[in-house]
C-alpha cells in the first residue's frame, strides 16, 4: 500500500489560486486524512534554468531546487502530477522542470551492462485540466501530450503503472461540478491512487 506521496503542482501561475491548485489540495487532504505522508513541489515557485545542451543534461550539475525535488521523488512511492493542458501539452515550465529532474544518474543510467531505469517501484497519477471536453482530447486528439508524459518520460524511468484523471470544460465548471471533482480527488488521495 502506498504511504509516501509527492504531489507535483505543474500549473505555471505562482499565485496559487487556480483550479489545479485546489485539486492538488483536495488530493493532499484525502491522503493525509488516510494517514499517508505527503510532500509537495510547486513548480511555479522554483528557480531553475532551462536545459539548452546535451552536455548540460548529461553532466551539468542540477540547481539546488532540482536536487531537492529529486530527493522528494526518490522518497516517494507515488507521484501525482497536476497541470493544465496548454496547446495540447503540459506547460513549458513543467516540461523544463521534468527535463531537469529526470537526468541521467538520477532517473536512468547507461553503462557497460546497458540501460537501466532507476525509478522503478513507483506509480503515478496524472491530473490534467482543459478547456475542451476531455472526451474530445482523448478520442479526437488522441491525448498525445498525456501519452508522451506517460510513455516517453514516466515509463522510460520506471514509473508505472500510471493512471490519469482528465477534467474537461474547466472554464465552465459551476460550483457544484467543481465540488464533485474536488471530492473525487480527495477520494483518490485517501485511496493512494
Amino acid at each position: 500500500m502506498v504511504q509516501r506521496i509527492i504531489i507535483i503542482q505543474g500549473h505555471p501561475d505562482p499565485a496559487g489560486d487556480r483550479f489545479c491548485h485546489a485539486l492538488a489540495d483536495a488530493y493532499a487532504a484525502g491522503a493525509e486524512a488516510a494517514g499517508r505522508e505527503v510532500k509537495r513541489i510547486d513548480v511555479a515557485k522554483l528557480e531553475f534554468p532551462l536545459l539548452r545542451t546535451q552536455a548540460d543534461f548529461e553532466k551539468g550539475p542540477p540547481p539546488p531546487s532540482v536536487t531537492a525535488a529529486q530527493e522528494a521523488i526518490r522518497w516517494a512511492e507515488h507521484l501525482v502530477i497536476v497541470y493544465p493542458l496548454w496547446l495540447g501539452m503540459m506547460p513549458a515550465l513543467l516540461k523544463g522542470f521534468l527535463e531537469q529532474v529526470f537526468r541521467p544518474g538520477f532517473a536512468h543510467r547507461t553503462d557497460a551492462r546497458g540501460w537501466e531505469a532507476l525509478l522503478r517501484g513507483r506509480s503515478a497519477r496524472i491530473v490534467v485540466t482543459m478547456g475542451m471536453p476531455a472526451l474530445v482530447y482523448r478520442w479526437y486528439f488522441g491525448a498525445h501530450g498525456l501519452k508522451s508524459l506517460e510513455r516517453s518520460i514516466l515509463a522510460f524511468v520506471g514509473i508505472k503503472p500510471t493512471r490519469e484523471t482528465l477534467i474537461g470544460m474547466v472554464g465552465s465548471l459551476n460550483e457544484r461540478k467543481s465540488k464533485v471533482w474536488l471530492e473525487k480527488l480527495q477520494a483518490l488521495g485517501a485511496s493512494g491512487q
